[in-house]
């Protein structure tokens, strides 16, 4: 199937897709997925996002990272077992990886890190796929008011 490439990607499986066939940024394209799979409300179509196997892009950092983002998506949303294909060995990194810059950081991240992540040997932040377009559950406001320490009440009422 064509990408079209005017919309914002409609799975998981596109991200690589159009890095690889269209030079598109990772970064880009893999938020604006985030974006399409937070506004859906449907949760059979959310999961239906993840099931398509995604290319390999030949780095071991964002090929492991993808496969902890559709384990992650699939029990942080509760829409099902995550697709078989993460668990490739080719999506599990053999050495731990931590964001550039976090030094001081590390032993957090080595607690808080989710168990999708953390079993790839990535070490990122407890909600490690904030949006705007996220949907603002008791969750993120926990972890929102733990790092800023503004309360819920705070946040509803900016909004």
């Amino acid at each position: 199937m064509a990408d079209n490439l005017m919309c914002s990607p409609k799975s998981l499986a596109e991200v690589p897709r159009r890095v690889k066939e269209h030079d598109q940024d990772f970064h880009v394209v893999f938020h604006e997925f985030l974006d399409t799979f937070y506004v859906e409300e449907d949760k059979t179509l959310k999961y239906a996002m993840l099931t398509e196997c995604p290319d390999f892009l030949e780095d071991d950092v964002k090929d492991s990272y993808i496969g902890g983002v559709a384990e992650y998506l699939c029990y942080r949303w509760g829409i099902g077992t995550p697709p078989e294909w993460t668990n490739d060995p080719r999506r599990f990194l053999k050495k731990p990886w931590f964001p550039p810059g976090v030094e001081t950081e590390k032993p957090r991240l080595l607690v808080e890190s989710p168990s999708a992540f953390k079993r790839r040997l990535i070490f990122i932040e407890a909600e490690p796929l904030r949006r705007i377009s996220m949907p603002h559950d008791g969750r993120w406001f926990a972890y929102e008011e733990m790092r800023t320490s503004l309360k819920q009440d705070v946040y509803l009422s900016l909004w």
